[in-house]
C-alpha cells in the first residue's frame, strides 16, 4: 500500500507541475500580446520620462494579478466541489488555510516567473520605435 500511494503521489506532482507550466506559459502569452497592443502606450510613458523599472514593475504586477487571481478562482472552485464530494462520499471536510495560502502565493509565485520575459520587453523598448509602431 506505501508503495502504491507514493506512486499515486508522484504521478499526481507530476501532472500539478505540467499544468503549472502550461498555465505559466498562458500567462506569458498573455502578457506578451498585452506588451505588443501597448507599445505606442508604453514608448509614451518611457518618452515623457518613465524608468525602465517603472515600466518593468508595471507589467510584473500585471502578471502577478492575473495569475493571483486564477489561484484564488482555483480554491474557490476546489473548496466548492470538495464540499460537495464530501456530502455526497460521506467523508469530513477539513478546510486548511496554510494550504490554500500555500496555493495562493505559488500562483503569484508563477506569475512573476512567467510575467518577467514580458515585462522586461516593455521596459527595454525605445521609445522612438514604440512611437512609430502602427
Amino acid at each position: 500500500l506505501s508503495g502504491t500511494t507514493k506512486v499515486l503521489t508522484t504521478l499526481l506532482g507530476a501532472v500539478a507541475a505540467v499544468s503549472l507550466l502550461v498555465g505559466g506559459i498562458g500567462i506569458m502569452n498573455i502578457m506578451l500580446v498585452s506588451v505588443t497592443e501597448r507599445t505606442r502606450e508604453i514608448g509614451l510613458r518611457l518618452a515623457i520620462g518613465a524608468l525602465e523599472r517603472e515600466v518593468l514593475l508595471q507589467f510584473l504586477i500585471e502578471a502577478v494579478v492575473l495569475a493571483a487571481l486564477g489561484g484564488l478562482i482555483g480554491i474557490v472552485l476546489a473548496t466548492g466541489a470538495s464540499l460537495a464530494l464530501s456530502g455526497l462520499m460521506g467523508v469530513p471536510y477539513l478546510f486548511n488555510p496554510g494550504v490554500n495560502l500555500l496555493s495562493f502565493v505559488f500562483s503569484a509565485g508563477i506569475g512573476v516567473v512567467f510575467g518577467y520575459f514580458p515585462a522586461r520587453r516593455a521596459a527595454r523598448m525605445d521609445p522612438i520605435d514604440a512611437l512609430r509602431h502602427e
